[in-house]
């Protein structure tokens, strides 16, 4: 079971915090980097590769990682050298890795079987496995419903609910082919390529609890609830 966690980005959205160190290594809680928790994480559900793509700051994150052994992993890396998007870093390194496999960011606190995502994916037979969660987004504001210059609706401070991508992905290496290495690769666009082939992905659907740790306000959130989730977080770990 391997893994290949995305942890090459430079974390604009996190500064301050991000200014010194990598985002997958900010810390949650009692000092917890992220990565460090994910890849406890990983280790527990029965993962013993895992491959790491890093960028910016990246011999920090390889200096803090190591090999692997000390989570009962072997941990190999792919460096970027220049912004390649989600998926762009698995193209160099294709030769590299199994039939399927777990793509992850590095910034993504949850309680997700993991393993059960890749378990899904090679199930399906799909070529992309999208875990996915609702997200509801307030509106503080009062929204018109307009038709020309006549307002026909009005909602006060509605709540919407989107199922939106965890950053967790089962892929297949033969999705990746037809694609240049080197250049970049979003999940987007590939989302987008299968979508117009006929050939869609398939949606993991999960219920627990998930933050992308992307923004000031999720790693506020994510310090101030994680003594109290620690041990669903690291169940077994």
């Amino acid at each position: 079971m391997h893994a290949v966690i995305l942890a090459g980005g430079k974390g604009v959205r996190l500064r301050p915090y991000t200014t010194a160190l990598p985002k997958p290594l900010v810390p949650i809680g009692d000092q917890h980097a992220i990565l460090e928790i994910v890849l406890r994480q990983l280790s527990t559900a029965g993962f013993t590769r895992c491959t790491l793509a890093i960028g910016h700051l990246g011999e920090i994150i390889r200096a803090y990682v190591g090999d692997g052994s000390q989570w009962g992993m072997a941990v190999d890396y792919a460096t970027e050298e220049s912004p390649l998007g989600t998926l762009g870093p698995l193209l160099n390194l294709k030769d590299r890795l199994p039939d399927s496999f777990l793509v992850m960011n590095g910034d993504v606190l949850t309680d997700l079987d993991f393993a059960a995502v890749l378990r899904r994916h090679q199930e399906t037979n799909a070529p992309l496995t999208i875990a996915t969660y609702v997200r509801k987004v307030h509106i503080d504001f009062g929204v018109l419903t307009t038709d020309a210059s006549r307002v026909v609706a009005f909602t006060e401070k509605p709540s919407m609910d989107y199922r939106v991508s965890m950053g967790v992905y089962g892929l297949s290496r033969d999705t990746l082919d037809g694609y240049t290495a080197g250049l970049p690769l979003g999940i987007d666009e590939l989302v987008l390529d299968l979508l117009r082939g006929q050939n869609p992905p398939h949606a993991y659907e999960f219920e627990g609890y998930w933050l992308d740790i992307g923004r000031p306000d999720d790693y506020d959130r994510a310090n101030a609830e994680f003594t109290s989730r620690k041990s669903l977080l690291l169940k077994g770990a």
